[in-house]
């Protein structure tokens, strides 16, 4: 601590006659220190002939520490700009269908649709984010019906290329509940059935949680079951289907696709176009539980296909530019930290204490259901 002391000093002569007041110095080594201000009085000085009464008022004038600058975190993604919430239940964007068409096989377990809607321009997304949608009607109680989230399938330019569209990629929701009654999923049934021109009510965008990774040069490791790869597809198209003046993809993008069945395969030949136009920078790989199995006869789920790239794995997530992003069913990440955890022990490394700096880092991105 530095500490200056200025003393106004009074000198009063025992005479009558005046003195003019004057300051002085006085050295630190006299002066005993307290809280706040502090007085000093000194014994008489005699000076000449005359005695003087010397107080002094001393201050200290500290050094006080600069409040570190709170450092504003950058984001690893591409979240620049990004606009959340332009659109909410209560004044929804009303859209059109243009498209939509089923993209599962007849004899697949279930139907999954492709649809696209135009939204001149009125909502402005990124590769990564959502919108919702709320089905006509009302629900039992006779209110609207509540807004059903869905992953954005189409890249920020959409699948017409002119930023004034965004795809869906949704499964028909159908299943038998305890009392053996079919039950239909409001909001997908009713995306499935949409005509083209058909009215559609849409919100957000919302979400920066599956925001793509600014750095071109990034290896990005996208797992999906089902309709989960949704987001990929956006970021695939952006990757390897257009040109943009800001941004080239030169790393490695590896999906990780999980389906019963070969019918159900969603964009099988979009990928293998990929593939065949940057096969050094694009690598897929599939898990169809209900036809392929390991080595120890167990169903091939996404987990058992990333089990047989698993010490690859574990070197790319050593990496500060490895991203990983994982969407689909919740079960596939308990599956994942089985296949790390005794990788990661090896290394003398906890998993699960890795993980969570992966996703401070915002190199693991998950969003299950």
């Amino acid at each position: 601590m530095a500490t200056t002391m200025n003393a106004a000093v009074s000198l009063t002569s025992s005479n009558s006659s005046s003195f003019p007041a004057t300051s002085c110095a006085i050295a630190p080594e006299r002066i005993r220190f307290s809280k706040g201000a502090f007085y000093y009085k000194s014994n008489n000085v005699v000076t000449g002939k005359r005695v003087f009464s010397i107080r002094a008022q001393i201050t200290t004038e500290t050094d006080t520490p600069t409040p570190a600058k709170k450092v504003e975190k950058v984001s690893k993604k591409n979240e620049e700009g990004v606009i959340v919430n332009r659109y909410r239940p209560k004044e929804p964007y009303t859209g059109k269908c243009l498209l939509n068409t089923k993209i599962t096989a007849d004899d697949a377990p279930g139907e999954t649709w492709h649809m696209v809607f135009s939204h001149e321009g009125e909502i402005p997304y990124r590769e990564g984010q959502s919108v919702g949608v709320i089905a006509d009607g009302i629900d039992k109680n006779g209110k609207p019906h509540k807004v059903r989230l869905y992953s954005i399938a189409s890249s920020a330019l959409g699948d017409l290329g002119n930023s004034e569209t965004v795809s869906l990629c949704v499964k028909r929701l159908v299943y038998t509940n305890d009392q053996g009654e079919t039950v239909k999923g409001v909001c997908s049934n009713f995306l499935c059935d949409l005509a083209p021109g058909s009215d559609v009510k849409l919100t957000g965008p919302v979400g920066k949680e599956m925001l793509m990774p600014k750095d071109p040069n990034a290896t990005v490791i996208m797992l999906a079951t089902g309709t989960g790869i949704a987001p990929f597809r956006s970021f695939l198209w952006k990757m390897f289907f257009e040109k943009h003046d800001d941004y080239k993809f030169n790393g490695l993008a590896w999906l990780f696709l999980g389906v019963p069945t070969t019918s159900s395969l969603l964009y099988q030949e979009e990928f293998d176009k990929m593939k065949a136009k940057a096969p050094e920078n694009f690598r897929v790989d599939y898990a169809i539980s209900r036809e392929q199995a390991n080595d120890k006869g167990e169903k091939m789920y996404i987990q058992t296909r990333m089990a047989q790239y698993a010490a690859e794995l574990w070197e790319l997530l050593k990496k500060d530019n490895t991203f990983v992003y994982m969407c689909g069913l919740k079960g596939m990440e308990k599956g994942i930290d089985d296949i790390m955890v005794s990788l990661a022990a090896n290394d003398g490394i906890d998993w699960f204490d890795y993980k969570k700096q992966l996703k401070k880092a915002e190199q693991w991105n998950v969003e299950v259901y």
